[in-house]
């Protein structure tokens, strides 16, 4: 399989290793599944974690997305899925307002996990930028791009706002788990300025929700002393 990166990354922040990024297939399955029951395992809150299921990989890997791994020597250590979504009533381009006839323009950004031994080395931040440097070399009409994330997922929160992805709303989804639902146009080239800011705590549902309903964004995430704030402004 062509490597489509290569680099080094510390286990448990100490033994350097060397690793490779490859597009995966319905071979790496077993892997996949494997990793991602590491993940639940090592989780407090299972909540913040919408696993797929088996089913679901299925569909992603026989052409219904893109998915890339990050592998030492022969172990998978962390992946990232694009997913293209079918188009229904749970649709998250409905979710922040797309027409019905725009909905075939959204990609999501699927699950992304890493390993527990391998976390503090971004292999996130950097699966992130490969998997949609993957997808800009492909023909395709995704104009947008949607995910899901859990209130206090913190690292996946701060990946999410190091993309430039924006949330557009806060709603159930899931059968009634609290997501913040985000996205990026990749028909924008320059990052956004915003003509008024204001700061809300995370854990104070309603006040974003009044905001996000007013056509408030949220931006980035910071961290006051052990307490998280959202960041919302409005764009000029």
């Amino acid at each position: 399989m062509k490597h489509i990166f290569e680099g080094t990354i510390k286990k448990n922040n100490k033994v350097e290793h060397s690793y490779n990024v490859q597009t995966l297939t319905l071979d790496h399955l077993s892997d996949i599944l494997f990793v991602q029951e590491q993940i639940i395992l090592s989780l407090k809150n299972k909540e913040i974690l919408q696993p797929l299921s088996k089913q679901e990989f299925q569909f992603i890997l026989n052409g219904n997305g893109l998915m890339i791994g990050a592998f030492v020597d022969e172990t998978l250590i962390g992946f990232r899925a694009l997913l293209i979504p079918q188009i229904d009533e749970e649709h998250l381009g409905l979710d922040i307002g797309l027409k019905e006839e725009e909905l075939q323009q959204v990609i999501y950004q699927e699950i992304s996990n890493v390993l527990p031994d391998y976390r503090g080395n971004q292999l996130q931040k950097t699966l992130a930028i490969l998997i949609m440097q993957e997808l800009s070399q492909q023909h395709h009409d995704y104009r947008y791009v949607c995910c899901t994330v859990a209130t206090f997922n913190i690292p996946s929160l701060k990946d999410k706002f190091s993309q430039g992805m924006e949330i557009l709303a806060l709603k159930e989804k899931y059968g009634g788990l609290l997501r913040y639902i985000f996205v990026k146009d990749l028909q924008e080239v320059n990052s956004p300025i915003w003509n008024q800011v204001t700061f809300i705590q995370m854990d104070d549902i309603e006040a974003q929700q009044e905001k996000l309903a007013e056509g408030w964004r949220g931006f980035q995430i910071e961290d006051r002393d052990g307490v998280q704030w959202i960041n919302f402004g409005h764009r000029k």
